[in-house]
């Protein structure tokens, strides 16, 4: 096996590992700790896939964001977040991970107790979901957003 497929093979293992610790009800700080660890190295080894794309950063980005907001670290989940919407919209690749990212964001504002701005996020999210044309991508999307919109106007 060469560099390029043991990068690939080590990002997609972390990354699915990550899920595993997102899917728990309640997770450990150790978990915690190391979901936080595993959402990072799945990250840096797509950076080291020579030919990765925006999308695939899109979607660490988003990982990154979502782990944070899931540890209650509202300041590391709002950069994460930021940081997969700019390369999102630098790329202009698909809705569906635009809005994610918008999605991501208004998870953080609304880690952060900034419901008001989580609001008008959600409302930037919707739009994207909107424009999702593959229906099980976009019934993901939306269940993601009413989850977060639940929450803040509760």
């Amino acid at each position: 096996m060469g560099a390029l497929e043991s990068h690939k093979q080590i990002a997609s293992q972390c990354f699915n590992r990550v899920w595993d610790f997102l899917d728990l009800q309640e997770r450990t700080k150790a978990e915690e700790e190391q979901m936080i660890h595993l959402a990072h190295t799945s990250f840096w080894h797509w950076t080291q896939v020579e030919e990765h794309t925006p999308q695939n950063l899109s979607i660490g980005y988003w990982q990154l964001a979502r782990v944070y907001a899931v540890v209650g670290n509202g300041e590391q989940s709002q950069y994460y977040a930021d940081r997969c919407i700019e390369v999102s919209l630098e790329a202009s690749i698909p809705p569906f991970y635009i809005g994610y990212g918008y999605e991501a964001l208004a998870r953080a504002y609304m880690v952060l107790g900034q419901n008001e701005m989580a609001l008008d996020i959600f409302q930037k999210a919707l739009r994207y979901a909107e424009e999702v044309v593959v229906e099980d991508s976009k019934k993901m999307l939306l269940k993601d957003l009413y989850e977060i919109k639940e929450v803040i106007t509760a």
